[in-house]
């Protein structure tokens, strides 16, 4: 596998997107799969290069990459500037999206002779699958998500933050990993209060024609199985498929120690879904 890192600049808030491209050994025009990671994730979190590489080995061109106001500092692992996490809106992470493409499309990034931009798909694990679909519904050339224990809501907060956001301006939300009180604004709400109708995931599924995987772990904590199921009845061409005994990351952790019978499952079916939409073989 070949991989080489880049970095794109928003033009505004002082944004930028760290990512990475990871591909076959072998030269070629691959199709072009982003990974999206969720609330409180970073793009080298656990199972995420992993993940890369076992797309990358089957014969994607696989983009990973940070949210620009995903708070991961430069050392791409640490929660250093919370304060651009407390502003992290939907409205800035598909902005991410739609710059990120624009500069696959223009050439921009590592690689770029070997990706294949007519033939583009996205993962999306837990907040990120959200993302995945929304950008996917506004772009109709990509050809498919694939969903990882996706949320449905773009709204997920607790009354009791949403409450204290309200009040104080500022509500925290504890990331249990770090120990960290992570700020939210007041500017999240809104953006969601703004966007009711284009974030209003659900209620836009059945005009969706694009192919779309819901992979959902039956144990899951954060997102339950009926979630996926409310995504699968909505969506015109979805197929879903429960991983059993698993979690809301299929078993793995951070650091990243080995991968899981879960993991892998998801994985494979996830390749298989790809070789579906993809006209080519890779």
């Amino acid at each position: 596998m070949r991989t080489k890192s880049f970095v794109l600049d928003v033009g505004k808030e002082d944004r930028l997107i760290h990512g990475a491209i990871h591909l076959p050994d072998h030269q070629g025009s691959h199709p072009v799969v982003a990974i999206c990671h969720g609330f409180k994730g970073f793009r080298k979190w656990g199972f995420f290069p992993y993940a890369a590489e076992t797309l990358a080995e089957s014969g994607l061109a696989v983009i990973t990459f940070n949210f620009s106001m995903n708070g991961v500092g430069e050392d791409g692992e640490a929660f250093t500037e919370l304060h651009k996490f407390a502003r992290n809106t939907y409205s800035r992470e598909q902005e991410d999206l739609q710059v990120l493409f624009q500069q696959l499309n223009d050439g921009n990034v590592p690689f770029s002779e070997e990706l294949d931009m007519k033939q583009t798909a996205l993962l999306g694990h837990s907040r990120g699958g959200v993302n995945s679909l929304l950008f996917a519904m506004d772009h109709p050339a990509i050809r498919g998500v694939a969903l990882w224990n996706s949320v449905s809501r773009v709204d997920f907060f607790s009354d009791d933050l949403k409450q204290d956001i309200l009040t104080k301006g500022t509500g925290t939300i504890l990331n249990a990993r770090t120990g960290q009180e992570m700020p939210i604004s007041r500017e999240v709400l809104d953006d969601i209060e703004t966007n009711k109708k284009r974030f209003d995931l659900l209620g836009r599924l059945s005009e969706y024609r694009q192919p779309i995987l819901i992979l959902q772990a039956a144990q899951d904590p954060a997102v339950s199985v009926q979630t996926a199921k409310s995504i699968d009845q909505r969506a015109p061409r979805s197929q879903l498929h429960i991983i059993q005994e698993a979690g809301h990351t299929f078993n793995a952790t951070h650091p990243f120690q080995e991968s899981t019978p879960q993991l892998d499952e998801a994985l494979q079916k996830t390749i298989h879904f790809f070789k579906q939409i993809f006209r080519t073989n890779f």
